[in-house]
């Protein structure tokens, strides 16, 4: 089930006018809270770094329905270990726009899990490094195609060695829920082409497949699903929410349906569905509710979406030019 946005507000409000209409007071405000986090004098504010930390931090502290939060955790997984894995790839993912992209991949997973128990980001960081290549200054004059193509001129120039360095990650993180494949197995070696891998893997992971079909998805999905509820004037938290529930009423999550199948995937993604169709009073009941369900009796964790959310608010900052 697709969920439209209020007609009443245009998409990709702010191009060629006040990026604030996208960001909106309370977000730009958590988002300075946020990056007191971040100690690197060198870390550039509204660069990609800080973008990076401050996106990821954002998206783990607002209260997503069988994610980790500040009011909940998982066994090897809380709300401090996100924060500091956040932190901690500011200044890998700053090197972004001039370094090897899976030198930065590389990078950033290992400091990360210096800091952490277990995989706190290689999703974040996989969908945020291509747009995080794109060079600051080019923001301004960035609109979705633009974005697009930026995007796709980078990824096109990968090398074998990119490809090396982006497995090493992954295996660094070690994941759950990849499962096996007969090419391009995250476990083999790493292909002389990281592009085929990922047009292999997208029809099974939405990460992969904005590398393969491009960030368009995520440009008219939650980026322009959390500027909407900004705009309506909803507490920040609840913008990201509302980005992430729709998100997930749009497409199941593929963390899901790999840990899970896609049955299961497929009622989480009504589940999201129903919660949208309620009215603003049992609004919060049903949020509640929800996230319930996918804690108990077995822990159904939409990871992916969230990480796609990452994305959509690293977009959303990086507009701001915070």
């Amino acid at each position: 089930m697709r969920h439209t946005r209020d007609p009443n507000i245009p998409r990709w409000i702010g191009f060629g006018s006040d990026p604030t209409d996208r960001l909106g007071s309370g977000l730009r405000s958590a988002a300075a809270e946020f990056a007191s986090a971040l100690t690197d004098s060198l870390i550039a504010r509204g660069g990609p770094g800080w973008c990076a930390a401050v996106a990821c931090m954002l998206e783990a502290t607002a209260p997503k329905p069988g994610n980790v939060h500040p009011n909940a955790s998982f066994p090897d997984l809380s709300h401090d270990d996100l924060m500091a894995a956040a932190a901690a790839i500011a200044a890998p993912i700053d090197r972004s726009p001039q370094d090897r992209l899976g030198r930065v991949i590389l990078d950033a997973v290992t400091v990360s899990r210096r800091v952490t128990r277990s995989n706190a980001n290689l999703g974040m960081i996989l969908a945020i490094a291509p747009l995080a290549a794109i060079p600051a200054r080019s923001w301004d004059s960035l609109d979705p195609a633009g974005i697009n193509s930026a995007v796709r001129e980078r990824l096109a120039g990968l090398t074998a060695a990119d490809a090396r360095e982006i497995y090493a990650a992954i295996a660094i993180a070690g994941p759950g829920g990849m499962g096996t494949t007969e090419r391009f197995d995250v476990a083999g070696p790493p292909p002389d082409d990281i592009l085929a891998a990922m047009r292999l893997a997208a029809a099974h992971d939405q990460i992969a497949r904005l590398w393969a079909e491009g960030y368009g998805s995520l440009l008219e999905g939650p980026v322009d699903d959390i500027a909407a509820a900004v705009a309506l004037g909803v507490d920040w938290r609840e913008a990201v929410v509302r980005g992430f529930l729709l998100q997930l009423a749009r497409e199941p999550d593929t963390l899901i349906a790999r840990r899970h199948g896609g049955a299961t995937a497929a009622e989480v993604s009504a589940g999201a569905a129903a919660v949208m169709s309620l009215p603003a009073d049992r609004w919060p009941e049903g949020v509640a509710d929800f996230d319930r369900s996918l804690r108990l009796p077995r822990r159904l964790n939409p990871g992916t979406t969230a990480d796609l959310i990452a994305a959509a608010l690293y977009i959303l900052l990086m507009q701001a030019r915070c």
